[in-house]
């Protein structure tokens, strides 16, 4: 059996979400969830995460209006390519989501991520290790999400393109720093109910190599402002019913927590 690690994004982006990624972890859908640690609904349910069998990480926000001030991916996207984005300053934003993060759970996460892969960015990047280096202990790092290792990008070619632009060497500049993470990736495509979600999850369980990473978004109907409300649902269905529960098992997959390699 092959070893995937399942991840929903955007834990505490709405109680709605929540609920939605709290109920596919009860059912044994998914081995992981990603947190906005900023959001005003992290407090309240950070306690339902502390006893279930995922790994927890931190999905590093740039740019998801949270009731804080922020600026659009296409800001952080040039900056970073033009490299002048202040350091110093994405270090304070790392341990700020990071604390945020380990008061409420009462650790430190288990892998790190962002919501729109800033974290693999230029300059970004450096702001993470810095603080890595500042809250981890050598022996115990986090794993962390390799959007540079992309795969596949369902039905999104321009954007895998711009992702693979976008975020190159993020692979090398983990290891120059002694840090791992799946070294498969997939997920993307254009998060609209047109698109075939089952028909690219069976893809991609199909080619997925051994402890693969595929992200997903699935929630409960939000009552929040959400660009993908639509799509959530959907993911939702199909991931809780017995058609994913098929796939897997015709393609050898088992769901796993990351196992370091």
């Amino acid at each position: 059996m092959r070893r995937l690690i399942l991840c929903a994004d955007d834990f505490a982006q709405s109680p709605a979400i929540s609920r939605g990624i709290l109920a596919l972890i009860d059912a044994g859908r998914l081995s992981a969830t990603s947190v906005f640690s900023l959001s005003d609904c992290w407090p309240e349910l950070a306690p339902e995460l502390s006893d279930r069998a995922v790994d927890v990480g931190l999905h590093f926000n740039l740019t998801e209006a949270l009731g804080q001030p922020v600026r659009g991916l296409g800001y952080w996207l040039l900056m970073s390519q033009l490299r002048t984005l202040s350091r110093q300053q994405l270090c304070h934003q790392w341990l700020q989501q990071i604390d945020a993060f380990a008061d409420k759970l009462g650790r430190l996460p288990d892998y790190l991520d962002g919501h729109q892969h800033v974290h693999a960015l230029p300059v970004v990047r450096n702001a993470m290790t810095d603080a890595i280096a500042l809250r981890w202990p050598a022996a115990d790092k986090p794993y962390i999400r390799r959007p540079d290792r992309l795969a596949d990008a369902g039905d999104s070619a321009f954007k895998g393109r711009v992702l693979r632009g976008c975020c190159a060497g993020f692979s090398g500049h983990l290891q120059q720093h002694g840090l791992q993470g799946p070294d498969w990736f997939a997920g993307l495509y254009s998060l609209t109910p047109a698109a075939d979600f089952a028909g690219l999850m069976r893809h991609w369980l199909q080619t997925m190599p051994d402890g693969g990473l595929i992200m997903c978004h699935p929630g409960d109907p939000d009552e929040r402002p959400d660009p993908i409300s639509a799509t959530r649902p959907l993911e939702w269905a199909w991931l809780a019913g017995d058609g994913f529960a098929d796939d897997m098992a015709s393609a050898g997959v088992t769901l796993s927590r990351y196992t370091p390699v």
